[in-house]
């Protein structure tokens, strides 16, 4: 049971326009957006954060900005984040067999050299506390600066959903559900409260 209900529908028209980006990304605009609307001015905030940090110009393939997420947030272990992310690879063009791995990214060869570099910099950086040290060295001479600087943002957009989607207990959608259950049982993926 989520400790704040989600509203059941968006009253205001600029947020509506926003949430557009979700059907785009997920199929559906999240429970954790619609716990966000009934403070308004802090949902279209994140809607806005979240827009600009997954957007899909940069050199990071969508597809990947994805894994980055679902890697953070099931080192965070949000299981909600998790079925999202997982979702949204996906949705942006991940495979069946590289979607079930992502797991266990360091043993498939499904992963290059360079994601498993980033991929490792992320379970550094998604830690309490942080330790990326070890790993900067070989992230800077794989990946340039702006793919560090969009790398570290989609850590620490994932690191306030983690955080906000495993407090409040925010019921999974369905859909979202069924691709954790395809992708991500054999990782050991349960619901946990998010039902």
């Amino acid at each position: 049971m989520p400790l704040v209900h989600p509203i059941s529908e968006i009253q205001d028209e600029s947020t509506k326009q926003l949430v557009t980006f979700f059907n785009e990304t997920l199929g559906f605009c999240p429970n954790s957006v619609l716990t966000m609307n009934k403070k308004p001015l802090m949902a279209d905030a994140f809607i806005n954060l979240n827009k600009a940090v997954m957007d899909n110009a940069g050199s990071i393939s969508s597809e990947f900005k994805r894994i980055i997420a679902y890697i953070s947030s099931n080192t965070a272990g949000c299981r909600y984040c998790q079925a999202h992310t997982i979702r949204a690879a996906q949705r942006y063009g991940g495979s069946d067999k590289r979607l079930q791995q992502a797991w266990d990214f360091e043993n498939s060869k499904l992963f290059s050299m360079q994601e498993k570099i980033a991929l490792r910099f992320v379970i550094a950086a998604s830690t309490s506390p942080t330790n990326t040290r070890f790993f900067e060295r070989e992230l800077k001479a794989n990946w340039s600066e702006e793919d560090i600087l969009e790398i570290v943002s989609v850590i620490a957009l994932f690191g306030f959903l983690n955080r906000w989607n495993d407090v409040m207990g925010t019921t999974l959608e369905e859909e979202a559900k069924q691709s954790a259950e395809q992708y991500l049982n054999q990782a050991g993926w349960e619901i946990g409260k998010h039902v």
